[in-house]
């Protein structure tokens, strides 16, 4: 009699599990992580020193007697502090700063509040020949600034206002078809409902902009605040034309520190004391500076959200 074989029980060895090439890009990748990494760091500092490197020359030279102002050298030979003393003697230094921020804030403030009520009617308010006036509006950025220099002078010079200040800042009540744009953008992106909600509860046109569009949009406001007072701060143009009529201490600080790089020419009678307007240079941008460590958070915010909806 034979005895049948016990069936033996055969245990399937476990499926390979296949990576695919993930696998081998993920090792590829890890390999080329830090290399990366240092050619990366590598190219941003070398960028960070090219833009660092004038300021840096400028805060040198500061520091330098009248003889080594021009020597190239990022260590003065001689450190002369004293510069920063006697520049409020040689130039109506203070006069231009604050010349300078009056016009600046001025024309930033009257440009964000015009901006902002065109830019809000724009995306709220329903309208005939709503969107034939809006592309009229972007046509306007079109224009070189040179075609529009003339007529401007001539408005102002017909209002008796040559020699003044108002010309500076007085066209910021106008608005501007860059900030318009950018300003309907944060509009556009406001819920409907908000604005709905409160004309039912008896808000008016210029409460709805008040009361709920300028506060909820305030990243764009400071957006054009900050771009028209660095624009209105750097402005040389505009008081050489209006404000080359009185004494200097009426100037801005673009056309301050041109009026003492001639000053101190030897070719117009000066002595080359640059010294002094390099450290005028300086001092005038501290406050740029400040106003873009105040207003960087919202600057990044609003730049981020800025094309969230067309």
């Amino acid at each position: 009699m034979s005895l049948a074989a016990a069936p033996t029980q055969v245990t399937n060895p476990a499926p390979a599990v296949y990576a695919g090439p993930h696998a081998v890009q993920s090792k590829a990748s890890r390999r080329w992580q830090l290399p990366g990494q240092i050619i990366r760091w590598v190219l941003l500092i070398l960028v960070s020193i090219a833009f660092l490197y004038p300021l840096v020359w400028l805060l040198s030279a500061s520091f330098k007697p009248r003889g080594q102002v021009f020597d190239n050298k990022l260590i003065p030979e001689t450190f002369q502090p004293q510069n920063y003393v006697d520049v409020w003697e040689k130039l109506p230094l203070l006069a231009w700063v604050g010349n300078s921020i009056l016009i600046a804030v001025l024309s930033a403030g009257l440009m964000t509040i015009s901006s902002s009520l065109v830019a809000f009617g724009f995306a709220y308010f329903r309208f005939p020949f709503k969107r034939l006036l809006f592309g009229l509006v972007l046509a306007s950025m079109m224009l070189p600034g040179a075609v529009t220099l003339v007529p401007n002078y001539l408005i102002w010079k017909w209002l008796g206002w040559l020699g003044t200040t108002v010309p500076l800042w007085g066209a910021a009540l106008f608005a501007s078809g860059f900030y318009i744009f950018l300003m309907r953008q944060f509009y556009l992106s406001l819920p409907r409902d908000l604005f709905e909600a409160a004309r039912v509860d008896g808000c008016s046109s210029f409460g709805l902009w008040r009361r709920i569009a300028f506060p909820l949009a305030l990243p764009s406001s400071i957006i054009v605040f900050i771009f028209e007072f660095q624009a209105s701060w750097q402005n040389f143009q505009g008081p050489l034309i209006y404000l080359n009529f009185g004494s200097p201490e009426q100037y801005t600080v673009p056309l301050g520190i041109s009026y003492a790089m001639t000053l101190f020419s030897p070719t117009a009678g000066g002595q080359g004391d640059y010294q002094y307007v390099m450290v005028a240079s300086l001092v005038v941008t501290l406050p740029m500076l400040i106003i873009f460590a105040f207003g960087q958070r919202y600057f990044i915010e609003g730049v981020a959200t800025a094309g969230l909806k067309g």
